[in-house]
């Protein structure tokens, strides 16, 4: 059976827990070299141990774009080319609004839109010069709902869906494809950020009755990655997300 991804590098940013780790496994699966970044550097270590082959891993600060550049640099440096980037990095807590401070709230938007806009600068200047590319953003269905204690979230994530529509439409031309993926609630370590009694009732109003699995989330990004599985998507937010959202 061909694999979808052989001999493509995918940066997965984010990529050491979660539905990152798990893009980063199906990928690998499917014959793409793995590089991840991520700010945890243990978890960074263990990914490289369950993948053993193809895979580089990269320390970052996504808000920081020092950070970002010097490692953006270091992923060329190792694999010459990113095919695909994942922006899978993110943060959750849950903070009512009118208790949010303003640094509890410029924390949230640094890391999960701010580290979104650097990041895919960066890489989408690289992709322009070769003509080719797939940008996949992890966004959330929040943005399109709100969610009680996570104004700073749902904002942050409503900010990559617009800044992916505007992404794709200039990096059109250039061959460059803009997607988003926006899950519903997903069994992952970011959870831990949440409340017991939050969860408790976003997954009794879920249709489906359950959350979501990692691995249940990325088959939708190999898809925006492969070709021609993802050729015609531009722009688009596809919604893995337990009927929270239709």
């Amino acid at each position: 059976m061909s694999q979808k991804l052989h001999g493509k590098v995918a940066l997965i940013v984010g990529g050491a827990s979660g539905i990152g780790l798990a893009i980063a496994n199906l990928y690998h699966a499917e014959g793409a070299t793995i590089a991840i970044a991520d700010r945890d550097v243990e978890a960074c270590g263990k990914a490289a141990k369950s993948l053993e082959t193809r895979i580089s891993t990269h320390v970052v600060d996504a808000s920081d774009e020092m950070s970002v550049k010097n490692m953006i640099d270091s992923v060329i440096a190792k694999h010459q080319v990113i095919d695909v980037l994942v922006n899978s990095a993110g943060i959750l807590d849950e903070t009512p609004f009118l208790e949010m401070t303003s640094e509890t709230f410029d924390r949230m938007i640094g890391i999960n839109l701010r580290g979104v806009f650097l990041i895919s600068r960066y890489v989408a200047s690289h992709m322009i010069e070769r003509k080719q590319g797939r940008i996949i953003n992890i966004a959330s269905q929040l943005a399109l709902k709100g969610g009680v204690g996570l104004s700073h979230y749902c904002a942050a994530k409503a900010g990559v869906l617009g800044l992916t529509k505007s992404m794709a439409r200039e990096l059109a031309p250039y061959n460059v494809l803009t997607n988003a993926i926006a899950p519903g609630p997903i069994l992952t370590p970011m959870l831990e950020g949440l409340s017991s009694e939050w969860i408790a009732a976003k997954e009794a109003e879920l249709p489906l009755g359950r959350f979501g699995r990692a691995e249940e989330v990325a088959p939708t990004a190999l898809m925006l990655a492969a070709s021609p599985d993802g050729d015609l998507y531009l722009g688009q937010c596809l919604g893995p997300n337990s009927g929270d959202v239709m």
